[in-house]
């Protein structure tokens, strides 16, 4: 069986959490990521929230979400997808993991401020905003990540 690339394995973690796992071939792991992303996309009504937000009705995406639960969906999202990468390198890079980590963050924080905060003028919502928030997630990653690797010795290089 061929190897997954990490681009083939990020991609297919974006469309459903465990996709990446099971392409891989780590079924156990992949099928639990199917089962959360299908127990936190269920109570929190998240489709729901998606459907009125594409059709631009972001009150009602308002009243459907449940925050209690969605507020889990960044972490396991960004875990899944980093896991799928990682798992499909035999050696991912020193501290990849960082801009995965730093967007889980930030999605989450646009996620809690998703009510309050205009953008332009308009509210973009519990979709929209955190989507948003993902690019400066992104960007703190890759940076400390650079800033790390450059003022940091690796570990392996340490004994």
């Amino acid at each position: 069986m061929r190897k997954t690339t990490k681009l083939e394995a990020i991609l297919w973690s974006i469309a459903l959490p465990g996709f990446g796992q099971l392409l891989n071939g780590q079924l156990i792991k992949g099928f639990t990521f199917i089962f959360l992303e299908f127990l936190i996309n269920t109570k929190s009504s998240f489709n729901h929230a998606i459907l009125y937000s594409f059709l631009g009705q972001i009150n009602k995406a308002f009243e459907v979400v449940n925050y209690q639960w969605l507020m889990f969906y960044p972490c396991v999202y960004m875990f899944a997808m980093y896991d799928a990468y990682k798992s499909s390198t035999p050696n991912p890079p020193y501290l990849s993991f960082l801009p995965f980590a730093s967007s889980a963050y930030t999605v989450t924080v646009g996620l809690m401020y998703s009510s309050k905060l205009h953008v332009g003028g308009v509210l973009l919502g519990p979709i929209w905003l955190p989507i948003i928030f993902l690019v400066p997630g992104l960007i703190l990653g890759f940076l400390v990540r650079h800033l790390l690797m450059k003022y940091i010795k690796r570990p392996e290089e340490c004994s």
